[in-house]
């Protein structure tokens, strides 16, 4: 009797996500940051800057609470604007943390002087970025920092080929035969006005006055 093969499905792989802040005394510094995220293979699914009370930054280190550099490190982080990113990647918790180096800024140039707290950090309490020290704390502080956004991971594989089938590939072919035909100076260039002409998302546009303007 012949044996029978069972076909199972792949296991869904996700791209996992992690929490940023670019601190206070740094801000000024997020475009190099950002940058250096992005060559590095992250997503930048969602940034907002804010500034926090010395009560959001409390709740926000809860487990820090008790210990003697609490005070100082409300104040710092309340000390003005903060820029707060999700950040996706695979492995992207333990990614960030290895780029970020120690927490000490003063051992991070001492031991890991490519980090990104040696070179933006002055010491212990100013070491000017944070991430997520694993996934529960990154789901906890991603929720604290983006209270609207919906966790959910970022499906690749079969999923993201599913969708880009779905919703790109027969646009972009059909923009990629006609910059095949017309051989554009600028294809880049070319191809960007095609789709955004031939967008079938585009919303349709009516001359007829909807409601009354004040």
């Amino acid at each position: 009797m012949a044996e029978m093969e069972i076909s199972m499905p792949l296991p869904q792989i996700y791209v996992e996500k992690t929490l940023a802040i670019i601190k206070p005394d740094i801000v000024d510094k997020e475009e190099e940051i950002q940058d250096i995220i992005l060559r590095s293979g992250f997503t930048i699914v969602q940034r907002r800057k804010l500034r926090l009370s010395p009560e959001h930054c409390s709740n926000f280190y809860v487990e820090q609470y008790g210990k003697m550099f609490f005070p100082n490190l409300t104040a710092y982080m309340s000390s003005g604007p903060l820029v707060a990113m999700i950040l996706a990647r695979h492995n992207a918790i333990s990614y960030w943390k290895e780029l970020l180096g120690p927490s000490n800024s003063l051992v991070a140039k001492e031991t890991h002087p490519d980090s990104l707290r040696a070179i933006y950090g002055t010491d212990d309490l100013r070491n000017a970025l944070h991430g997520s020290k694993d996934f529960a704390a990154a789901e906890r502080e991603i929720r604290f920092m983006f209270p609207k956004v919906i966790i959910e991971p970022i499906p690749i594989g079969q999923a993201a080929k599913d969708y880009l089938n779905l919703y790109i590939t027969p646009t972009l072919l059909e923009g990629l035969t006609e910059l095949c035909k017309q051989k554009p100076t600028d294809p880049f260039i070319w191809l960007a006005d095609w789709l955004l002409k031939n967008n079938p998302n585009k919303p349709k546009l009516y001359h007829h006055q909807i409601g009354k303007e004040f």
